[in-house]
């Protein structure tokens, strides 16, 4: 086993040499910033050390198997490698941290739990911390990388499709699974356009399999003051946009069903045509997991979806969900909703206020 002290001003060039001198798969035992150098105690500057190590077997196996042959072929007892516990060990460590090749310095290691606890996966964590460290710096200050890390995650995701600052297609349709609030969703829509638009707004809903769920919407159309039609059919709902064609925009509702069978898509597709008029909005729910937003997401696929809106943001802390959906799955989010109240509880979402949403608190829980 090898086992090198590396020293560099900043993280990325000692991570240079260690990749230079052992190899990619090198372990990092240990890592720290310390002050070196300097004329008297002052002057000093931030120097990162980092303690590097690789197993032989890994760094020159065919050498190393040449020499046992040889050993064999003399008729010699092959050499026991003294250091062979100790080489399982970091065998072990590395199937443990998988490509987590580095350690971070110790604040950066800190937030990086942060960002996993705010349930970011563990890969857009690593890739933002692995950027911000690309950058350099001393990363001393808790402060300062939790507003480090706000741009970095902002930077991320302000290419995205954020918002939705005008109506700007006739037609818009809420489609999801059951549960995420669809229904109100699409109320505060409405009372938005109407009330702050000055828009003509009408209503359509498909969601026939759920008498409550027309119940409802009816009892807000009739708040609002905005007709209603009920699509049973292609036909039904061909009927409701001529009906609807004079109108400055058209809501539609879509029922929630259990969107992991591909059939409920189909039939998606063959009651709403999502033509270049329409806006296509997933709705899915903060509080659900991100694996099963994801796989949503994939059985959607068919449909052009053109942003999401987030529910419940109300119901959790943890915000994370949403910064891996849009850096995953490349979309953009166009509102986040965080009450049953209409018209108040929903905001249009941004890069900037997703990204602070999933810092805040940073620096303040660590130093508490």
């Amino acid at each position: 086993m090898r086992v090198k002290k590396f020293e560099a001003a900043t993280m990325p060039e000692v991570m240079k040499k260690v990749r230079s001198e052992l190899g990619a798969d090198a372990v990092i035992l240990n890592s720290k910033v310390k002050k070196s150098g300097g004329f008297l105690g002052l002057f000093k500057k931030d120097i990162t050390e980092v303690i590097a190590a690789i197993d032989p077997s890994d760094e020159h196996p065919s050498t190393f198997g040449t020499a046992r042959a040889v050993e064999e072929k003399e008729g010699q007892a092959p050499t026991v490698n003294p250091n062979h516990e100790i080489m399982e060990e970091l065998k072990h460590l590395r199937s443990l941290i998988q490509n987590r090749k580095e350690v971070y310095p110790e604040n950066l290691e800190i937030a990086y739990e942060f960002l996993l606890n705010q349930e970011v996966s563990e890969d857009v964590a690593g890739k933002t911390i692995e950027r911000l460290i690309e950058k350099g710096g001393s990363f001393d200050d808790l402060s300062e990388i939790e507003n480090l890390l706000r741009l970095e995650l902002y930077e991320s995701m302000k290419q995205k499709r954020f918002g939705k600052p005008a109506f700007d297609k006739k037609f818009i349709h809420l489609v999801g699974p059951t549960g995420v609030g669809k229904t109100t969703t699409l109320a505060k829509l409405a009372a938005e356009a109407a009330l702050n638009h000055q828009l003509d707004v009408g209503f359509i809903t498909t969601d026939t399999y759920r008498i409550a769920a027309i119940d409802q919407l009816k009892t807000y159309a009739k708040i609002l003051d905005i007709p209603l039609e009920v699509a049973y059919s292609m036909e039904d709902y061909k009927r409701a946009k001529e009906r609807f064609q004079d109108f400055d925009l058209v809501l539609v509702d879509t029922a929630g069903r259990n969107f992991r069978n591909p059939s409920f898509i189909r039939e998606l597709h063959k009651m709403i045509d999502f033509d270049e008029e329409s806006d296509n909005f997933l709705v899915l729910g903060l509080t659900s997991k991100f694996t099963d937003m994801s796989d949503i997401f994939e059985q959607f696929k068919d449909i052009p979806i053109h942003q999401l809106i987030l529910t419940k943001a109300d119901e959790t802390a943890r915000k994370g969900n949403a910064v891996n959906m849009v850096l995953t799955h490349d979309v953009g989010v166009a509102y986040l909703t965080d009450g049953q109240n209409v018209p108040d509880d929903i905001q249009t979402a941004s890069a900037m206020g997703l990204a602070s949403e999933v810092m805040e608190g940073f620096s303040n829980e660590r130093s508490s």
